[in-house]
């Protein structure tokens, strides 16, 4: 009767287990599915670098959004099947893009596409601003950018497909080169299809950057350029007072003579957080300023430079208008008289001496300066100075008396050139605390005696990169005027200025760390053995000096008859060539022990991965097993 009892009350558990198991299942399954969309937004970021949490900057430009969004990812799925590490770059985009809309509580809307070559939607991204690239499998193109489109502020954002979007903006082309600013390039559009209007810029320059119309001469390039994505506004100098807050970016190109009343707007509007960007030089050559009559019945030659000493000095910024750099490492070539020459005073900075860690010159490859000066901080300067561009250690300090003294043969500025062996900061960020330059003018109403925390201006001593003759040059193509560019010049200017008319959140998105993880291990590995084949190289170098030496010293005398090598000479050559044979022997010992720590180090992540891991898990749900099982049958 009792076994009856208890195989009557095991069969009950057995169907209750049973019973419990489906009921989770029934449960289980649905919520697994359904989770996906209900916390989409609820995710855990374990990566080192948390590569898939948005910066502050980005959550606030997302949240503050006023306008539906429509985001349309284009990526060639089918192009990029034999691209792997693409591939890989576009589910990290994917995914950061879903972070954004999983925030923005339904006001932006995302959909891939698979653009298939001669369809609708490769169209449609051509049509979108995106830019193909070739070099897919079986040679098709391979679209991968970002258009977005935004509707006004009280339309709804599933109207978009139904709707033309009162604004439309791309990305042409994600560079996985530029994966540390994705952030910062996805987050921008959003900022800039938020806006209604273009932003204002307003434009302080001694220079004639707007051209002439009475003489028939167009605006710089550059400016034109600026048009066409801002709202330019040509300030008055003489009038200014006051620089309102809806100016976005402030340019200030070669200040000359400013009064004490515009020095002071100046001031304050960057005090109030305006963003400054100043451009002083110490030889501007498109100045027009005229000598001045001399005492001899001469004309003095004029003073070309300029400078901004009070608020310089306020920053804790140095600069010597009358000092230039000179470059020998990054000479530009020009031609001068009918022949050539390396122009040391005109230099041709390349990726070396560009910032490739910030967003405004990460993606640039050449830009010309021409008499440039530095920057450096006083000692006891409250900022930073965070360079944009930089000369070579080759470069060297002059004079710009001397410059023009070489003007008709440069290379004279070469003869007794002696390096100062230091990278000179010919443009940079700005960055800190600053304090007004007119702490007598504290009782004026609204005055401001210090700036934000993270106050920034930018700081450029050179105005001739800004002419056109530095970046571009006309050509006629089927009658028409077209502007060749040869140079990144207008580039800088414009992601200068993009970069700061953006919100102080969009200035705050700094570059990310990059998915892809290096091998730390295998690189110190790399780099022990590479020490080891230096040190055997150096006794290899040091062994052969001294076997030559003793060689020239075992051979017969000048003006001997005797040319036979002798029995000493064969030994010593004997010896040198058994020793070379071993230390050969010990290259290749080394090269050899390199590579069996590194397939040592790999076969026990793949053990750990594959084998020690499962083994553990299936282990620990053995023991488990066993033990239910051990305790029901003491139970029955």
């Amino acid at each position: 009767m009792a076994r009856l009892l208890a195989a009557r009350l095991h069969f009950t558990r057995r169907v209750a287990l049973y019973g419990a198991l489906v009921l989770l299942v029934l449960i289980f399954v649905p919520l697994i599915v359904t989770s996906g969309r209900w916390l989409r937004a609820s995710r855990i970021d374990l990566t080192t670098d948390q590569l898939y949490t948005l910066t502050p900057g980005t959550l606030q430009i997302v949240d503050t959004l006023q306008r539906p969004l429509k985001l349309t990812l284009y990526f060639s799925d089918h192009a990029t099947r034999d691209l792997p590490q693409l591939r890989s770059y576009a589910q990290r985009v994917r995914e950061m893009l879903q972070e954004m809309v999983a925030r923005s509580h339904g006001r932006i809307r995302l959909q891939v596409i698979d653009p298939i070559p001669y369809s609708d939607d490769e169209a449609s991204a051509e049509g979108s601003g995106l830019t193909a690239a070739n070099g897919g499998s079986n040679n098709e193109r391979v679209f991968f950018g970002l258009a977005g489109g935004a509707l006004s502020s009280n339309a709804d954002v599933d109207s978009l497909e139904d709707r033309v979007p009162e604004k439309t903006l791309a990305i042409p082309f994600f560079d996985p080169a530029r994966e540390a600013f994705l952030e910062y390039d996805i987050a921008k559009l959003l900022y800039e299809l938020n806006q209604a209007s273009k932003p204002s810029i307003g434009v302080i320059s001694s220079l004639p950057v707007n051209g002439n119309p009475v003489l028939g001469e167009q605006p710089w390039t550059v400016v034109q350029q600026l048009g066409q994505l801002f709202d330019v506004k040509t300030l008055d100098p003489a009038k200014l007072r006051h620089i309102d807050d809806s100016i976005k970016v402030l340019l200030l190109i070669q200040p000359r003579q400013l009064s004490a009343d515009t020095q002071y707007a100046i001031d304050q509007y960057v005090l109030r957080g305006g963003h400054l960007a100043v451009f002083v030089d110490p030889f501007a050559e498109l100045d027009t300023t005229p000598g001045t009559p001399s005492d001899a019945g001469g004309t003095t030659p004029p003073d070309r430079s300029s400078d901004l000493p009070r608020l310089f000095a306020a920053w804790g910024v140095l600069y010597d208008p009358h000092k230039v750099v000179l470059d020998r490492a990054r000479a530009l070539q020009i031609e001068l008289a009918g022949s050539n020459f390396n122009h040391p005073a005109m230099l041709d900075l390349g990726t070396q001496e560009l910032n490739r860690n910030d967003v405004i010159t990460a993606s640039l490859q050449r830009i010309n300066v021409s008499t440039i000066g530095y920057f450096e901080l006083m000692p006891n300067a409250h900022t930073r100075l965070i360079p944009l561009l930089q000369s070579t250690a080759q470069a060297k300090v002059v004079s710009t008396q001397r410059v023009l003294a070489e003007s008709n043969d440069p290379t004279m500025l070469l003869q007794g050139y002696k390096a100062d062996n230091e990278h000179y900061v010919l443009a940079a960020r700005l960055r800190g605390t600053f304090d007004s330059a007119f702490p007598e003018r504290a009782s004026q109403s609204g005055h401001r005696a210090v700036s934000a925390e993270n106050a920034e201006v930018i700081l450029v001593a050179d105005t001739d990169l800004l002419s056109d003759r530095l970046w571009v040059e006309p050509q006629t193509i089927l009658g028409q005027t077209m502007m060749r560019v040869f140079a990144n010049n207008g580039d800088f200017v414009t992601d200068l200025v993009d970069n700061l008319s953006g919100s102080s959140a969009l200035l705050s998105i700094r570059g990310r760390s990059t998915s892809q993880r290096p091998f730390t291990r295998v690189q110190a590995l790399r780099t022990v053995a590479d020490q080891k084949f230096l040190q055997k190289e150096q006794e290899l170098e040091q062994e052969l000096a001294d076997t030559r030496r003793r060689l020239d010293e075992l051979q017969p005398a000048k003006g001997s008859q005797v040319s036979t090598v002798t029995p000493e000479q064969r030994q010593e050559i004997e010896q040198f060539r058994q020793r070379q044979l071993a230390i050969n022997k010990e290259l290749r010992d080394v090269q050899h022990q390199l590579n069996a720590e590194i397939d040592a180090l790999g076969l026990r992540l793949k053990f750990i991965n594959i084998v020690l891991v499962p083994a553990l898990v299936t282990l620990f749900g053995l023991l488990y097993g066993w033990r239910r099982t051990r305790r029901s049958r003491q139970r029955t």
